[in-house]
């Protein structure tokens, strides 16, 4: 279970940050780097835990490490849930006050008042986060001394390379989406030369992807361009492999090419005068400096030219110019419900299915839209047979923790569910 707490923690304190901003709440001095260091030590321990997992089975003072680790990792989701709803309630107050304000109405009453309970909250918070900053300061010291392999090591980066295949008779809740994709992508604009960038933004396990896949392979976008290349970009970026990965689509094999020189010249070579689509899948790096020459070079195509971005941060799309940005929401309740269903039950009997039906529809909604989350739990569904083991699911105390709505689930993490 300590997988499934520590990142709804994490995604508790994603949140907080982008309201810290967002509202321009300020903290106790110091609180900030504390934040920071809570941060940081929360993923060094994630970053352990698929080999805790598998040790605590043999060694029973990882198993104790583990229990210490969960308990100390309840009391922050309770200090961040708090803090969350306390952040959300001055924020309602503060229009309610701001309000009050423009109509001259006791104004010199309520914003005091608000102004007294931020500074009491900002203190209670930052005592409990210094308090917390200690107790797992000695987690994470014990942490060591087990010499733990960590994801990174034991070769789950987190991250799938993707390509451009799809099977479309899978996909949920995105023909509008799509419709709207391509659309843009077929548009012609009023430039002479060079390309337009279109950008869909998404939250980690959204589609979006799955939306670029689906436009790349449109029989209208086939026809539409000379060329199509596909690019999964990630992390860590580097200029000279993302454009070897393009020449090496272009021509089809791998040039044996190291200098960025030379690749872009192959690169100019190969789409001079052509109308082409280039997709640059899962974009992280917002550094205009390390895409300047790429783009430089892409300029050199046909008029109509496209280059679709998927990526997580808006920044990205703003630095890289997009004229249309397409924001991809969550699935429908119902949508969900046959992306879940065409996954938990497959090759089960008629009458199991509508035996699990209404459970089934209770542990769908729980994912909460989330296509990457529907499918995993799916997935993981497909192997429970008995209506228990649905149930021990869906009344997984996982579900109750603020902020897992928004968790990207994996799959270290779904026997956590498996409670007796």
């Amino acid at each position: 279970m300590a997988e499934a707490i520590i990142t709804v923690i994490l995604t508790q304190l994603a949140e907080i940050t982008r309201e810290k901003i967002r509202q321009k709440v300020r903290l106790v001095v110091g609180v900030t780097k504390d934040i920071e260091k809570l941060t940081s030590v929360l993923e060094s321990i994630r970053s352990v835990l698929v080999d805790a997992e598998k040790r605590k089975v043999k060694d029973e003072s990882v198993k104790l490490w583990l229990e210490r680790l969960k308990d100390i990792a309840y009391d922050i989701n309770g200090v961040l849930s708090e803090w969350l709803t306390a952040i959300r309630k001055l924020k309602t107050e503060g229009v309610e006050d701001s309000s009050l304000s423009k109509k001259k109405v006791c104004s010199f009453i309520s914003l005091p008042c608000l102004g007294y309970r931020r500074v009491v909250l900002r203190r209670d918070i930052a005592l409990k986060i210094k308090d917390i900053n200690e107790r797992l300061d000695i987690i994470a010291t014990e942490k060591d001394r087990y010499s733990f392999n960590t994801s990174m090591e034991s070769g789950d980066t987190g991250r799938l390379k993707t390509n451009s295949y799809i099977d479309v008779s899978e996909v949920r809740g995105r023909d509008v989406d799509k419709n709207t994709l391509v659309s843009k992508l077929l548009s012609e604009s009023s430039q002479s030369h060079g390309f337009h960038v279109v950008s869909v933004i998404g939250m980690e396990g959204i589609g979006k992807t799955t939306i670029a896949q689906m436009v790349y392979n449109c029989a209208s976008v086939e026809q539409d361009f000379e060329i199509r290349m596909w690019v999964c970009v990630s992390e860590p970026f580097d200029e000279v492999r993302v454009a070897k990965a393009i020449v090496e689509d272009l021509e089809g094999n791998a040039p044996h090419l190291c200098e960025l020189e030379t690749l872009l010249r192959r690169l100019r070579n190969a789409i001079s005068g052509k109308k082409f689509l280039l997709v640059l899948d899962d974009v992280w790096t917002y550094d205009y400096r390390k895409w300047e020459q790429l783009f430089n070079s892409l300029k050199f195509g046909a008029a109509g030219s496209k280059i679709l971005v998927t990526t997580r941060n808006e920044r990205i799309a703003k630095m890289l110019r997009s004229s249309h940005v397409l924001h991809l929401e969550q699935l429908t309740d119902e949508d969900s419900w046959l992306l879940f269903s065409q996954t938990a039950f497959f090759e089960r009997s008629k009458e199991d299915c509508e035996g699990l039906e209404g459970i089934g529809r209770k542990i769908a909604d729980k994912c909460r839209g989330i296509p990457l989350n529907v499918k995993t739990i799916g997935t993981h569904m497909r192997f429970k047979n008995s209506l228990q083991d649905w149930q021990n699911v869906l009344n997984s105390e996982f579900w109750e923790f603020e902020g897992a709505e928004k968790v990207l689930f994996r799959p270290s993490m779904l026997s956590d569910f498996d409670f007796p």
